[in-house]
């Protein structure tokens, strides 16, 4: 099995801050952001989001959830204050930027990662629209696209057994 890298995790658990069957969001407000962030390591204890920051972590989540289900939104990343530098082979978050940005951009860094190494096309939102958690795919051709088959995936195979009854 082809395990995630940290960064395939990272932005895992950051596109899953947002539960759409539960209607719960980890990021609803400010505060719960910077909570969120802290916990993730990517900013320190006295570090406080603003709304204006906060508004551009949630279009970071957006766009990266729009990308994740196959319909990517131009532009996500042109609004985010992300300034790189590149060291060698690695790309780093700009110094200069503050805390609140530096996360912006490490998050932004560990999609481009995803997308540069192919490992984006494992992480997948579940193609069922009432659930759209992001999964990781071990499956060996790529070709999973449920969360899980005991729940989303059946559900699905329900359905369409219950339609082609109706059909009948």
């Amino acid at each position: 099995m082809i395990e995630p890298s940290a960064e395939a995790k990272l932005v895992e658990a950051f596109a899953n801050t947002v539960d759409l069957e539960d209607e719960t969001d980890a990021l609803a407000t400010a505060a719960d952001a910077t909570t969120w962030l802290r916990t993730s390591g990517l900013i320190g204890d006295r570090v406080r989001l603003g709304d204006d920051d906060h508004g551009k972590l949630l279009g970071l989540r957006t766009g990266l959830r729009a990308a994740l289900a196959g319909v990517p939104e131009a532009g996500v990343l042109d609004e985010l204050p992300v300034l790189v530098s590149f060291s060698g082979r690695v790309l780093t978050p700009s110094p200069a930027l503050s805390p609140v940005h530096r996360a912006l951009a490490e998050l932004a860094i560990a999609w481009s990662a995803l997308v540069v190494t192919g490992e984006a096309q494992r992480l997948k939102r579940c193609a069922d629209d009432t659930c759209g958690w992001v999964f990781w795919d071990v499956s060996r051709n790529h070709s999973r696209r449920w969360c899980t088959m005991r729940v989303c995936g059946n559900r699905a195979k329900a359905r369409a057994y219950s339609a082609r009854q109706k059909g009948h």
